[in-house]
């Protein structure tokens, strides 16, 4: 058995062998602003319950759930969700995920075309689609994640597809499957700095996260990458990952605040000022990136319609020769 299966065969049945076990700590206060309130009219009904029975009665799942996201209730009253395909188990153990790690249940052939109908049913002008990392499968997953871009574009027409992959090895082959379902959005967050992905993400890779965006830019797809503070990383080392990002062709950047999942997760070391927040947004369009979110409730698919037509704005103002 070479080293590399060996390593996958402990992720798979053993994950708490690759998982990095955080000192305990007790995280700072959240300031004023990290809290969200949903407001609704007397009697009115509450649309992330109806969005809620939808999903769950055609057995799929979203990310909103399985990663806890703090900007649930505010999507999910909007009618807007990210869904997340091949499962609820992921072959990789990141510090900062809420996301269960195990050995993944085989792919559901229908699932494609449960989601393309759950999509038409909801009315959605714009879907976010992700999916768990399935380093187990021989091609990552990737043939079935186009098979569900292609089935959501079949029967939903005009229909703006933002696909949000995992790295996918970064192999060539696997890519080509999804430049083939021809999203109209390429999205992979590289969440954090290369200093701490050996402490927050051991089995990803900073590299083949650059080469994932770079390889999609240079194909022509717009492009979009995730960042999230309060991990440990310095602003020297944040604005480097931005040039970066920018030098791989990246359009699009979304920066916000990690909230720690559980104490087995990795430690919420601060909350960054809203300042940091500005400062690192005007570093990132100084760089030429079209569109930046950057702030302490912002996720990589919050407001994903509104930024997609923000960038849109932006790429007429960039052909027209307007700042």
């Amino acid at each position: 058995m070479t080293r590399r299966k060996k390593g996958l065969k402990q992720v798979l049945r053993r994950p708490s062998f690759l998982v990095v076990k955080y000192a305990q700590s007790t995280p700072p206060a959240p300031p004023a602003w990290m809290k969200v309130r949903l407001r609704m009219a007397v009697g009115e009904v509450d649309p992330a319950t109806q969005l809620k029975q939808i999903v769950d009665g055609a057995r799929l799942s979203t990310v909103c759930q399985e990663a806890s996201c703090p900007n649930l209730g505010h999507c999910w009253a909007q009618g807007s969700a990210t869904f997340m395909i091949m499962g609820e188990r992921c072959t990789r153990r990141c510090g900062f995920c809420d996301i269960a790690t195990g050995k993944p249940l085989p792919l559901e052939a229908d699932e494609p075309e449960r989601l393309a109908q759950t999509v038409a049913r909801l009315g959605l002008r714009h879907v976010v689609i992700t999916s768990v990392d399935r380093d187990d499968l021989p091609d990552c997953g990737s043939a079935h994640f186009a098979a569900v871009i292609a089935a959501v574009r079949r029967l939903n027409p005009g229909l703006i597809v933002e696909t949000l992959i995992p790295d996918f090895r970064a192999r060539l082959e696997n890519l080509e499957r999804i430049w083939l379902a021809a999203p109209d959005i390429v999205n992979h967050n590289v969440e954090t700095v290369p200093e701490l992905y050996r402490s927050i993400c051991p089995q990803s890779n900073y590299e083949h996260s650059l080469r994932t965006l770079q390889l999609s830019a240079e194909r022509g797809f717009l492009t979009k990458s995730g960042i999230i503070l309060g991990l440990g990383e310095t602003e020297p080392q944040v604005r480097t990952v931005i040039e970066d990002l920018a030098a791989a062709g990246t359009t699009m950047l979304t920066i916000g605040q990690y909230l720690q999942p559980s104490r087995d997760h990795a430690p919420l070391l601060e909350y960054a000022p809203l300042e940091r927040f500005a400062a690192l947004r005007d570093h990132a369009l100084q760089q030429g990136f079209l569109h930046v979110e950057a702030g302490p409730l912002v996720r990589s698919s919050y407001h994903a319609g509104d930024s997609f037509e923000k960038l849109r704005e932006a790429l007429k103002k960039r052909k027209a020769g307007r700042p």
